[in-house]
């Protein structure tokens, strides 16, 4: 991924809370109940998951120091396992100092207590302390009373710790989200050109995605690109017309001379990338009475689809909203490719959904086919193109979606790609299916207000782009 290099892993933060006065009234509780921290902090531990454990929370004094603790390690999220009942005064100075989301786990030990066991200890005592082992549901309205009256916002997951694959993969989607959450803070966003002249619909404030989501835009100019052209050499050249072989189906009704012309400015586009350490890129330009940028530019189709591929998604005409989508999906590994209505197939109740430009080879079915094109509709030159379905089965659409009220809000739907024909136009093209049928989705999804671009992923993943979007205290509406 050509993203600048993180320094840190996605860090997050895990304590458990509990209440030092009962330590020496019921002996084996304190340790019994670290060692169910301990299963938790072993089940969060995860690839690219950097886990700060502070084990065992029960004084304010604690607090105050794992408050600090917490700040210090720069954690990006934190989850609070709660052991057993346990005063609020020992989580609010944790979670206020570090002042990152929280997410509270209301795990219990086993699905249930054994009665005829437990009441056949014939030990009060004994039986307290096992109950205790067991209360983990008892403070947490104490601890959301706290939260909601002290403005930090929290979540929660419930369930068993053991044999509960419902609540572990809720939590895995916790873990995704805000590791998409800490990738989007760190990403930095190149755009290149200039907006399609007249698609009001979409032109973004760059500060605002930045206020949003964190990371970097980087102002690139197209004269740089057509200027790191004239120095590749023929020998990259014909390396990398053999990369597009290996890539793309290439029909032999490709222009030998087009092939080198894309391959230059693909060789080009990954050193601009590399130069400015770019994780995604949205461009638009006609070059028109500029040679050298008129070249570069419609000779840049293949080479931005490699990028997409290798996680640098490029949208074009200038859409950085859509920039942002498609690289959220990328991030959650589902690809995230740019689209738009085409057509409605009434007869099969599907939607025909695709773009010109660049296309998320990885997540085609089969292989992409290499077009050339007589012209580029709507735009400036000719050239090859890129024609491909997203691959059949699952799929989930993401629009960033800016409000009349200056905000940003996530537009979500999980559909089907599915088998039929296309448009063969050397576009990406697909055939979705919603369960709300052709009519009733095109009317919810244009009811939000989105621009007409979207990004299409492979699988559903509403429920993480939900999580991922109350991490960033964000709307996110789900139509399908």
């Amino acid at each position: 991924m050509h993203q600048d290099n993180l320094r840190h892993e996605f860090r997050i933060g895990l304590f458990g809370i509990g209440l030092d006065a009962y330590w020496p009234q019921f002996e084996g509780l304190k340790e019994r109940l670290s060692g169910y921290i301990q299963q938790v902090a072993d089940r969060l531990r995860k690839p690219g998951v950097n886990v700060v454990d502070l084990g065992l929370i029960d004084s304010p004094e604690k607090a105050a120091a794992a408050g600090h603790e917490f700040r210090r390690a720069d954690v990006d999220l934190i989850f609070l396992y709660v052991t057993t009942y346990a005063l609020s005064s020992t989580v609010l100075p944790v979670v206020r100092r570090a002042k990152v989301p929280v997410i509270i786990l209301n795990l219990a030990p086993s699905a249930g207590i054994d009665y005829r066991w437990f009441n056949r200890l014939d030990d009060r005592k004994k039986m307290t302390g096992e109950w205790l082992a067991y209360c983990q549901a008892c403070p947490v309205p104490e601890i959301a009373n706290v939260f909601q009256r002290s403005r930090i916002p929290f979540f929660q997951v419930t369930g068993i710790m053991e044999n509960d694959p419902m609540a572990w993969e809720e939590i895995a989607e916790w873990l995704d989200a805000g590791r998409v959450a800490y990738a989007m803070e760190h990403n930095r966003l190149g755009v290149m050109g200039h907006y399609y002249g007249g698609m009001l619909d979409i032109y973004s404030d760059l500060t605002q995605q930045c206020a949003y989501f964190g990371g970097h835009v980087e102002i690139i100019e197209v004269d740089e690109l057509a200027s790191l052209r004239r120095h590749v050499d023929m020998a990259d050249v014909k390396r990398r017309v053999e990369e597009f072989r290996e890539c793309f189906e290439v029909g032999s009704d490709c222009p030998q001379e087009e092939l080198e012309r894309s391959s230059r400015t693909s060789v080009a586009l990954d050193r601009l990338v590399e130069k400015h350490r770019l994780g995604s890129l949205a461009y638009y330009y006609q070059g028109t009475g500029n040679e050298d940028n008129e070249e570069a530019v419609r000779s840049i189709i293949l080479g931005t689809s490699l990028l997409t591929a290798r996680g640098v998604p490029v949208a074009g005409e200038y859409e950085v909203k859509n920039a942002q989508a498609m690289k959220i999906l990328d991030c959650f590994g589902v690809g995230g490719s740019f689209t738009e209505y085409y057509a409605a197939d009434f007869h099969d109740d599907v939607i025909l959904m695709g773009h010109d430009g660049p296309g998320h080879i990885a997540i085609a079915q089969g292989k992409t086919r290499v077009r050339p094109l007589p012209v580029y509709h709507g735009k400036v030159g000719r050239g090859l193109s890129v024609e491909m379905s997203v691959k059949h089965g699952p799929v989930t659409l993401l629009s960033v979606v800016q409000t009349y009220d200056g905000k940003l809000k996530l537009l979500v739907a999980e559909g089907e790609s599915v088998p039929g024909p296309i448009l063969e136009i050397g576009n990406t093209n697909s055939r979705y299916r919603f369960s709300k049928g052709a009519r009733e989705f095109m009317n919810a999804w244009n009811a939000q207000g989105p621009a007409h671009h979207c990004a299409v992923g492979v699988g559903h993943i509403a429920a993480k782009l939900k999580k991922f979007a109350a991490l960033l205290n964000m709307d996110c509406a789900q139509i399908c």
